[in-house]
């Protein structure tokens, strides 16, 4: 089938062709960089959810999914999971949370492994999500792996990022890097039914009052128990405020010269293979007096 045919499908609808496309963008099969180049603009947001693990991510995703699909919505969900950093291989079981959708007529979800990207993101989840873009979704949600300080990337691709904590992240919080801090637009604060949920809400939104000056708007600080759906109306009602306020700020062209930053990184380091760079390294090396700058030169 040729890209051309593909994206006609995706834009009316077709699930199947989604896949297709996504995997041909995966795998950079042959016409996927021109399909990407013939993409029209597409008003549809796209939101970021991230968080150290066990916050809950999944069990908020999946709440905030039935109340979309409730309200007559179409949504997408990207997964990214962690990836082995010796053999690429993911652990996609933390899924099992959302399976009562995957079979949804309103609802596609997709896992991709991060394979080995130190931001937490999936190499190719730029092309990936301007590619969801097409289709018939009225909200694309990207779930990020739980890594921590490096998943600042998300703020290069999503319009408006949600972190989600729990209140025995009180120590994590303390730690954390000015960064994190500064790409969330909204906090979330999960499993706001446990002991100090409301003196960690509070501590939280001590610690953030003096980047408000700085941050485009100030960040919002939300309880849920996702679990028992608790909080998540409240919290879809925000979303919708900060998403319709997200095209309107500075925010846009940074992330937008952001995306082009990491774009121009991929294409520059094509052809390059960590596999191929341990094979030749372990040559050298056997050689004796290896030097990795030197290695690295002659690159």
């Amino acid at each position: 089938m040729m890209w051309q045919e593909l994206l006609q499908q995706i834009q009316n609808g077709n699930r199947k062709a989604l896949a297709r496309g996504i995997s041909l963008i995966e795998n950079e099969s042959a016409g996927y960089e021109k399909m990407l180049q013939s993409l029209p603009a597409s008003a549809t947001k796209i939101t970021g959810i991230t968080g150290p693990p066990g916050a809950g991510k999944s069990t908020l995703v999946d709440a905030m999914i039935a109340q979309w699909v409730q309200a007559g919505k179409k949504v997408a969900v990207l997964c990214v999971d962690p990836s082995s950093p010796f053999n690429m291989g993911a652990l996609l079981g933390d899924r099992i949370r959302m399976s009562d959708w995957y079979l949804h007529d309103h609802v596609f979800i997709r896992s991709l492994a991060s394979r080995g990207s130190m931001g937490g993101l999936h190499p190719k989840i730029l092309e990936i999500t301007d590619l969801m873009k097409q289709a018939d979704f009225d909200h694309i949600i990207v779930e990020t792996v739980g890594v921590g300080q490096s998943e600042i990337e998300i703020a290069g691709l999503a319009d408006v990022t949600m972190v989600v904590l729990v209140p025995e992240a009180g120590d994590e919080v303390q730690t954390m890097k000015a960064g994190l801090m500064e790409i969330a637009d909204i906090f979330v604060v999960n499993k706001a039914d446990r002991p100090g949920a409301d003196v960690f809400v509070k501590n939280l939104r001590q610690m953030l009052a003096p980047s408000f000056s700085n941050h485009y708007h100030e960040v919002p600080v939300i309880k849920t128990i996702a679990s028992q759906k608790d909080g998540i109306e409240k919290l879809i009602e925000l979303l919708a405020h900060q998403l319709q306020k997200s095209h309107t700020t500075d925010k846009k062209f940074w992330l937008l010269a952001e995306k082009a930053y990491y774009l121009l990184e991929q294409k520059r380091m094509k052809g390059i293979v960590k596999s191929e760079l341990k094979k030749e390294i372990e040559h050298q090396y056997k050689k004796n007096n290896f030097n990795l700058y030197q290695f690295v030169a002659g690159k």
